[in-house]
């Protein structure tokens, strides 16, 4: 009986290491708390801290066969010296995990952002004026994230609301487990 419940606790840590190495491949990272080193700032919304990611989006254009094929390059940049943590208003360590974890589902709006965006772009056909339908892409695809991080704030109020929390760490596990992924399209 011990010798399965060991084999059964390897195996779940096994297929732990490897979805998290898999999530690595592809940009993703889980934060700590040396990822915050900006200034704390006093908000009126009471937040012990601020997570600041940017999503730069380039490309390059190759005309071929009437229609372009543009290369993207959307690289997430965890911003540290913008994001930033109360550490004076966190008082055990499990609030420090709480804290984390509301934190890094920002980070993980950000990277489904992110993800959503390479797998638009993957399989869009752009033409003469691929620049417009590029930036309307991103765009499209930034104001729909920039309305799931707010309603994450709303409905968790900061992480304080602990049921909608839960939902929320859900959502993410899931969103993340069954990401499509992202596949360059053949002209």
């Amino acid at each position: 009986m011990k010798v399965r419940f060991v084999r059964m606790i390897g195996a779940v840590c096994l297929w732990l290491c490897v979805h998290d190495l898999a999530l690595a491949q592809d940009g993703y990272r889980r934060l700590t708390i040396n990822d915050f080193r900006g200034i704390p700032r006093i908000t009126g919304d009471n937040a012990i801290a601020y997570t600041n990611c940017s999503i730069h989006f380039r490309y390059q254009a190759f005309h071929e066969n009437g229609s372009y094929r543009l290369v993207f390059d959307v690289p997430l940049v965890m911003n540290r010296e913008k994001s930033w943590m109360d550490k004076t208003r966190i008082t055990s360590q499990k609030m420090l995990a709480e804290v984390l974890k509301h934190e890094q589902g920002h980070y993980n709006i950000a990277y489904m952002e992110q993800q959503e965006i390479l797998r638009e772009a993957a399989r869009t056909r752009f033409d003469y004026n691929y620049q417009a339908e590029a930036s309307a892409l991103f765009n499209r695809i930034h104001a729909k994230y920039q309305v799931l991080n707010a309603n994450y704030d709303t409905d968790t109020r900061h992480m304080v609301d602990v049921t909608q929390q839960h939902s929320w760490n859900i959502y993410f596990q899931r969103r993340l487990a069954y990401m499509p992924p992202v596949a360059q399209t053949d002209y």
